[in-house]
């Protein structure tokens, strides 16, 4: 059975995100929980408002925070999603990347930290990539898909900061990723699918396609309703 989505009476508001809740921060590989949830992980480059974005699709002012300093965050934050109290996934909050004035090398060690992640976690079910409307996809985003290839999970990307732009504008901005990804996608080796939507956290756009889009990663179809009895 295809999962529909648990909505609030505010309708854009996804039950199952809103009851996101702090697990655990992480600095290595090994520090990451070990059960199996499946996890969603939100990357994107400093800047392109990734705690924006998680925060509002959670429902909440402070679950994500950004660093006073661009990209200076350099470990992954975790968050516990569930129904009825019962732990269900979990979101994983990825350190931003392109703006850190750091010593190369722990820039290298947090590259590797987080390429790990995206290569070898087992429990990622999907990856919500944040990149700022007005730019489009940029090198480093293209990079850190060729990371994420290997893994061949599924890929949404969020362009946010849509309400800077007028409708005309964004319909381009969409366009212009969308044909950038299918021109690279040989090259980058993506074999899962990869999708695109407009979002700003400010107007609430794209709400409600993006939780819809978690909540299909997360929940399996078992967990949409329980299978007809015999």
């Amino acid at each position: 059975m295809t999962h529909t989505g648990n909505y609030s009476k505010q309708a854009d508001t996804s039950v199952l995100l809103q009851s996101a809740r702090f697990c655990t921060t992480a600095a290595t590989f090994a520090q990451l929980p070990s059960d199996a949830l499946p996890e969603v992980a939100f990357v994107g480059r400093s800047n392109a408002g990734k705690s924006s974005a998680i925060n509002v699709l959670c429902g909440q002012r402070r679950l994500a925070f950004a660093s006073k300093t661009p990209g200076r965050t350099q470990h992954i934050n975790l968050f516990d999603v569930g129904l009825g109290g019962v732990a269900l996934g979990r979101l994983a909050d990825l350190p931003g990347y392109g703006f850190a004035a750091v010593p190369m090398e722990t820039k290298q060690r947090w590259q590797r930290f987080i390429a790990q992640y995206l290569t070898q976690r087992e429990q990622l079910a999907g990856l919500v990539l944040i990149a700022d409307s007005r730019l489009g996809l940029t090198e480093l985003d293209w990079t850190l898909l060729g990371y994420a290839a290997p893994a061949a999970r599924p890929v949404h990307v969020l362009l946010t900061k849509a309400d800077k732009l007028t409708q005309a504008q964004r319909a381009a901005s969409a366009r212009k990723v969308r044909d950038a990804l299918q021109q690279r996608a040989a090259a980058l080796r993506l074999l899962a699918p990869v999708s695109v939507q407009l979002f700003s956290s400010t107007q609430r756009l794209g709400l409600v396609e993006a939780s819809r889009t978690i909540e299909e990663w997360l929940l399996p179809p078992a967990a949409d309703a329980p299978a007809d009895e015999a």
